[in-house]
């Protein structure tokens, strides 16, 4: 499997899972970067942690990002805010199946109310191991960017 440098940051309703899932990754060989929080009181705004995990993301090309919260939609919304952040927001191991080999997802929200530990750790490593497949999916991504790039201003 690749090893990669993996940014990850939770707000306090997910902070308990993102402690179990940096300790995980490390343990497969993976780099991880936590960028907050790292306490699990006083409660904390997701935003700032969103933006942070993404625009790491961004910055380190072949990096990938983590972010947990309650629901991950505040994430997700978040995150997709900055140009070059593809988050996806997964529920089964079959969305983050699809989530990388359909959209190359560099980014993967988890909701800690909606999925067990084990099952969030089998969304993890799925995420982690699946490539984007290209192809059709590869003219798609560009459509993407292209919209990215005429309302975000963002340049190639």
């Amino acid at each position: 499997m690749k090893k990669f440098t993996i940014f990850i940051g939770a707000d306090h309703r997910g902070f308990v899972f993102k402690e179990k899932i940096s300790s995980a990754l490390r343990s497969l060989g993976h780099e991880v970067v936590d960028v907050g929080t790292y306490v699990l009181d006083p409660p904390c705004d997701y935003p700032a942690i969103s933006y942070e995990v993404g625009k790491n993301v961004v910055a380190h090309k072949s990096s990938r990002g983590i972010l947990v919260c309650l629901t991950g939609i505040g994430h997700s919304m978040a995150a997709n805010k900055v140009p070059g952040v593809y988050a996806a927001l997964c529920y089964s191991k079959e969305a983050a199946e699809l989530s990388r080999r359909h959209n190359n997802a560099n980014v993967l929200v988890l909701g800690s109310n909606f999925v067990s530990e084990n099952t969030m750790m089998e969304i993890i490593r799925v995420w982690i191991e699946t490539p984007f497949e290209g192809g059709r999916h590869l003219r798609r991504i560009k459509q993407i960017q292209a919209i990215e790039r005429k309302f975000m201003k963002v340049k190639k």
